[in-house]
């Protein structure tokens, strides 16, 4: 339903069976992690509000992000025993796949936590400094504000990171509990955090921010989003990144603004432009060694919730769209 919120019981697990047999140019691969992410709340409409992405269809195995490593080959680039990741994997605990659909993963660059591909080092992580990098025209030394709403999620706890890595002088957090907003500031380095469900989130924001806001890197849309507008500067630049509080809702992508700050944003020049990281593949690689390099310095936080066993993926996304995770919500299938 367009406007239901998602619970586990929407989801079926099932006993099944693979072919015995690989075919030429396919591997067979046990699974090992799966993504679990806000964007596939759309894939549960008809009609997902994009082009890119296909919506699940009812007793259809679901699919995402996935790593698995690979038992046995008939694909000449891919070996027994190589770790690998696409970004349509079933949600199985094996499978037989094509494996040119597969990208093979050096576990060395992210030290051995493979599922840091599924997050910092994948397209989680590509989604926050290419968006920075795309649309939020962060220059060092332009002592710019960089305002972060969704600060605890994947995306957003990352993005503050980078924001600061790529210049920025000052980085608040929007997140929705004191433990989120503790571990910005103490763990990942942003400069103050709002707990958004405490206090004035408007008054917190002119105290923390009190040059404006120069770069919003948008997780959530709706009242946040409005209010963190409302106090943006001249020329300044909105990272359209997500719009989890719309997403249980039948309104297009990007849902509009309220004219009161539609006009702000018009009449204050403020960039609001639709991101999508898959447009910017060719830069893909360099993006995600850069990511990797971080990781390694420990330049860059990175925060998981794993959830074992693939019969508890329905209950993990259920948690996830309730926003009670903090980090990267992955399931680990295979022990």
């Amino acid at each position: 339903g367009k406007n239901g919120v998602p619970v586990a019981e929407n989801f079926q697990l099932e006993q099944s069976t693979i072919a015995d047999t690989v075919q030429a140019g396919q591997v067979r691969v046990k699974t090992l992690y799966l993504s679990v992410d806000p964007y596939m709340r759309c894939r549960m409409n008809e009609d997902t509000g994009s082009d890119y992405l296909r919506p699940w269809q009812l007793s259809d195995v679901a699919d995402g992000g996935g790593i698995g490593v690979v038992e046995e080959s008939k694909h000449d680039n891919l070996a027994k025993g190589d770790f690998v990741t696409s970004f349509t994997w079933p949600w199985q605990t094996a499978a037989i796949l094509d494996g040119n659909m597969l990208q093979k993963l050096v576990p060395q660059l992210v030290n051995g936590r493979l599922s840091y591909f599924l997050g910092a080092a994948g397209i989680t992580g590509l989604t926050a400094l290419l968006g920075i990098r795309e649309k939020g025209h962060v220059a060092a030394g332009a002592n710019q504000t960089m305002v972060v709403s969704g600060a605890a999620g994947a995306c957003g706890s990352l993005a503050g990171q980078i924001g600061r890595l790529e210049g920025c002088s000052r980085v608040v957090g929007i997140a929705g509990t004191d433990e989120k907003c503790s571990i910005l500031v103490q763990e990942m380095g942003f400069d103050a955090a709002i707990n958004y469900k405490k206090g004035d989130v408007a008054k917190q924001l002119r105290e923390l921010c009190p040059g404006g806001v120069d770069v919003y890197f948008d997780n959530v849309g709706g009242d946040i989003s409005d209010t963190v507008i409302s106090q943006m500067n001249q020329n300044s630049h909105i990272i359209l990144c997500g719009q989890i509080s719309q997403y249980n809702k039948d309104v297009p992508y990007p849902p509009p603004l309220p004219p009161d700050i539609e006009k702000i944003q018009k009449e204050r020049n403020i960039t609001r432009e639709r991101f999508l990281v898959l447009n910017y593949m060719d830069k893909q690689e360099a993006s995600v060694l850069q990511l990797c390099q971080w990781i390694q310095e420990g330049k860059l936080k990175v925060r998981e919730t794993v959830v074992e066993g693939l019969e508890n993926i329905g209950a993990a996304f259920q948690s996830m769209m309730n926003g009670g995770n903090i980090g990267k919500q992955i399931v680990s299938v295979s022990k």
